[in-house]
């Protein structure tokens, strides 16, 4: 897939332009990564204590067959932000200017 960039500086070279833009794009997919690292080390912890897998937890969470207990709420939102940030990330690392 190909992208346009339409910007409405002037008086910049255009390297320089695709510089700024690509250094954007490295310090977000940097961030991105930290953060979907940080997400993946608690569903890890979950994933030790209770011996399932973020993914079935997620399909029995949704089910509604595991109660209510607030480690299961802190696990579904690691999960949903280690989605989120995997996510983020594959997409912005495998962007180039």
């Amino acid at each position: 897939m190909s992208l346009a960039l339409n910007t409405n500086v002037s008086g910049y070279k255009k390297g320089d332009i695709r510089n700024a833009v690509s250094f954007a794009l490295s310090s977000a997919a940097a961030q991105a990564r930290q953060r979907f690292e940080h997400y993946e080390g608690l569903c890890r912890q979950f994933e030790q204590k209770y011996k399932l897998s973020s993914d079935e937890f997620l399909r029995q969470f949704d089910s509604g067959s595991l109660g209510d207990e607030a480690d299961y709420f802190d696990w579904y939102a690691a999960k949903r932000g280690l989605d989120l940030w995997r996510e983020r990330y594959e997409i912005l690392s495998g962007v180039s200017v």
